[in-house]
This record gives structure tokens, C-alpha cells and sequence, in this order.
């Protein structure tokens, strides 16, 4: 594995650190990380894939006590159609990422010491800090983002730590290349988990970086542990957008439970990846379809509003009334009663109050 290099950034960087909770201690100093899917074996000196979990003389230092993006957002921005509707969540993120995705939409984090275009701003800033934050603004739920969150989790798990007793809900946005030591470290912090499901492809998933097999367990075992899970996969032409796979993909959600919201979003040229046009509105209308018919009972075309027909709403899965009626992130009627549709009384999966 390379190391991280001299740059200022990474100097920074490697001064806001701990000793990591997700890792075992091996012979001649390496070190086994457990922080997600890739179990880099790291040797003194070096680092991890993601380039900010370190191996110094046999101790794994992870990231701790800096932000590199902080932000106050709808919720269904994150997105979380079934969470708190309405309500503002406050976003941080750190440095760095286990993929490297030619798509990102938030490479300026992500990849920050891997490009040297990628130049993000740190601020020094406690766990108590974005806490009192959330208090002081009464915002309800607090979202680890902006970076791949599962590298920097133990930093997450500091800040939930100190919000759960205030009743603020914690979630992850996350590409979900977890680990089983991962899930259970975070799961007394959790309460809302989004995956990117990229691919149901394993060559298109070895381009990013990753491995499906783990993402798919991540899904199973975060809907076991009931930790609520929204999946979002963004439709990129050319890449992941035939019908074959785009019906496994759905299939896949369905075996999992027909409850869980997927939402399929629309590309556009980012960072990388200029070579292919944005996905138009039919094509999101057309895997929507797909869902509905593979009997997921919630799903959702994204980043187009007014452009999508119904599939910015949230219906009753019993008798089809409109439950949530959206534009975009705002919410513009909101049905429910006590959790329940108003008309036929079904109990609709989410986390509501």
C-alpha cells in the first residue's frame, strides 16, 4: 500500500489522530484493519487504502477531531425519505475513502490525498462542538457524510456517542463496504443507514474499487441488527442501467425486505466521468417501474423534481393513498397519522416521531 505522502494536507492531517477501536495487532508490527470491507494488512509506516487510517511503530492512528465539510441540510437530501420528514439533519464529514469512483459528486473530500485537485478545507472542531451545535439549532438528526464514513468511524461514533442521550438520531450515507466488526462497533449509535448500492456487477464494482459480496452482506446484516436502511442507486449509462441488472438489483432489495425505500437517482458528469450524457428523466420513470414490479413497496426517482410523475411521493402500499407529497427535498403535505395511512389504517415502515 502506498503511503499518503509529505503534502501539507497530509502533515495536517496526521495530527488529528487516535489510536483506532477497529483493528488487530499482528507480528513484526503490522496491523489488521477491521474499518471496512478492504481488512487492509498495514505495515509500519504505511497506510490503508483509504489513504488516512495509518500503521505508526504497531498502532493503527485513525482520523479524530476535524471536519472537512459541515452543513445543515434537509434530510431527504441525504436521502431519507422515511425519517423524520421535513426536519433538518447536520452533516459532517472528514478526509478520504476506500473507493475511488470516476462519478463522485464529493471527490473534493473523498479523494483529497489521492488527487491533487482535491483540495478541501479542515476545520479543528470537538465531538461536544458539533453536538452543541445540533442542540442549539434543535436539529434532530445528525448524518456522518461528504467522505465514505465507515474510515472514520470511530470519530462518528465519538459525536453519537454525546447526541443519543439528547434524543438526536444518528445515521450513516455510506457505500456500505462494511464489516462485521464495523456494524457491530457502530450499532449502538445507528439509527438510520443509507447504502449506495453502485452496481450488481462485480467488473463494475472492481472499477470502483470495491467488492459487491460485502455490500450486499452490509444490507442484510444492517436490516437484521434494525437499523433503518434506505438504498440508493444512481443510474449511470452505459455502466449500470440495463434492464437485466437493474431488475437484479431491485430482486436483491426485495429478498432483503420489501419495505426498504430504494431510490435511483440521475448521473451527471463529475470529476472523472465526462463521456456519457446525464440520465434523462424516462430512463429513472423506466427502473422505477422495475422496482414497483419486483414488489418493493417504496421507491424513489431522485434529483429531478417535477420531472418524475409520482415517484417523489411516498404511498400506501395497501391502497395506493398519498401519504408524502414532495417536490425535490421540500415535503408539501404529510398524510400521516400516528405512523399510519389516514385512509386504511396500514402501519407504514419508517422512523416517523
Amino acid at each position: 500500500m502506498e503511503n499518503g505522502g509529505e503534502s501539507p494536507l497530509a502533515v495536517l492531517l496526521a495530527g488529528h489522530v487516535r489510536e483506532g477501536t477497529l483493528y488487530e495487532k499482528g507480528s513484526g508490527g503490522w496491523v489488521t484493519c477491521f474499518a471496512c470491507g478492504h481488512r487492509c494488512r498495514i505495515p509500519p509506516g504505511r497506510n490503508g487504502i483509504c489513504r488516512v487510517r495509518f500503521n505508526e511503530e504497531g498502532i493503527l492512528k485513525v482520523p479524530f477531531g476535524y471536519v472537512g465539510g459541515l452543513a445543515i441540510d434537509p434530510v431527504e437530501k441525504k436521502p431519507f425519505f422515511h425519517a423524520l420528514p421535513g426536519s433538518p439533519a447536520l452533516s459532517f464529514g472528514m478526509l478520504g475513502c476506500d473507493y475511488r469512483c470516476g462519478y463522485c459528486q464529493n471527490w473534493i473530500t473523498s479523494q483529497a490525498l489521492r488527487d491533487p485537485n482535491a483540495v478541501a478545507p479542515v476545520e479543528i472542531i470537538s465531538a461536544g462542538d458539533i453536538v452543541s451545535l445540533a442542540l442549539r439549532r434543535r436539529i434532530p438528526i445528525l448524518t456522518s457524510t461528504y467522505n465514505e464514513p465507515l474510515i472514520t468511524c470511530e470519530w462518528a461514533a465519538e459525536i453519537f456517542s454525546l447526541a443519543h442521550p439528547h434524543g438526536i438520531r444518528c445515521s450513516f450515507v455510506s457505500n456500505g463496504n462494511g464489516t462485521p466488526e464495523a456494524l457491530e462497533f457502530l450499532r449502538p449509535y445507528i439509527d438510520l443507514y443509507k447504502v449506495d448500492l453502485k452496481s450488481f456487477r462485480q467488473k463494475n464494482y472492481q472499477q470502483l474499487g470495491g467488492r459487491l459480496d460485502g455490500v450486499l452482506r452490509t444490507i442484510e446484516a444492517l436490516h437484521t441488527m434494525g437499523i433503518w436502511v434506505e438504498i440508493v442507486t444512481l443510474v449511470v449509462p452505459g455502466f449500470n442501467d440495463s434492464e437485466e441488472e437493474l431488475t437484479d438489483i431491485a430482486g436483491f432489495i426485495a429478498s432483503v425486505s420489501r419495505d426498504i425505500p430504494w431510490h435511483v437517482t440521475a448521473f451527471h458528469q463529475d470529476y472523472r466521468m465526462s463521456d456519457r450524457d446525464p440520465t434523462p428523466a424516462r430512463a429513472l420513470v423506466r427502473t422505477a417501474e422495475i422496482g414497483r414490479k419486483a414488489g418493493l413497496h417504496f421507491v424513489y426517482a431522485g434529483n429531478l423534481p417535477g420531472r418524475v410523475g409520482r415517484y417523489e411521493n411516498t404511498y400506501c402500499p395497501s391502497c395506493d393513498e398519498l401519504l408524502i407529497e414532495r417536490s425535490g427535498y421540500s415535503i408539501l403535505r404529510n398524510a400521516l397519522q400516528d405512523s399510519s395511512c389516514p385512509r386504511c389504517q396500514s402501519n407504514i415502515p419508517g422512523i416517523w416521531v
